[in-house]
């Protein structure tokens, strides 16, 4: 297969996304202060042809959201220097980043926690550990949402 011609080409469960010319894996933002984490996120996400890029805290995620206009973006909610509930409220309230769904992962407390990520604007939210299907299942929707077409569907 070469590239440049073909869109939305689905490889194991990921897609691929034409840009001008070029294919390449939808972009995740990992925001998650753990490098244990970022590495299991990081495999998972280049096992199923996502492009992973990281974010260690607040600032970073919002410099990060802005320079790589990712596809989605997992929120970890225990960062330093700062709630995840700050980075997912500026994210939300941003015009250039509002339309990134955001998937909250984290080891909080879910009844609580869910409910104001929610209310913030999350798309969804998914506990640690988390369970590879989940994940998958929940940014092929968001992903899906954003393009208007299923993920892994030919255009």
């Amino acid at each position: 297969m070469g590239l440049g011609y073909v869109t939305g080409v689905g490889l194991e469960g990921g897609k691929i996304i034409r840009k001008g010319r070029f294919l390449v894996k939808p972009k995740i933002l990992i925001i998650d202060d753990s490098v244990d984490s970022w590495h299991l996120l990081c495999t998972i996400l280049q096992t199923h042809n996502f492009y992973p890029v990281w974010a260690a805290d607040g600032m970073q995620a919002m410099a990060a959201a802005r320079f790589h206009h990712p596809q989605a973006i997992l929120l970890d909610l225990g960062l330093p220097g700062g709630d995840g509930f700050v980075v997912l409220e500026r994210l939300k309230s941003n015009l250039l980043l509002s339309d990134i769904p955001v998937i909250v992962v984290t080891v909080r407390d879910r009844q609580e926690a869910e409910e104001k990520a929610r209310r913030l604007g999350a798309a969804d939210y998914l506990p640690k550990p988390v369970q590879v299907d989940a994940l998958m299942a929940s940014l092929q929707s968001v992903v899906a949402t954003q393009d208007g077409a299923p993920a892994g569907v030919t255009r």
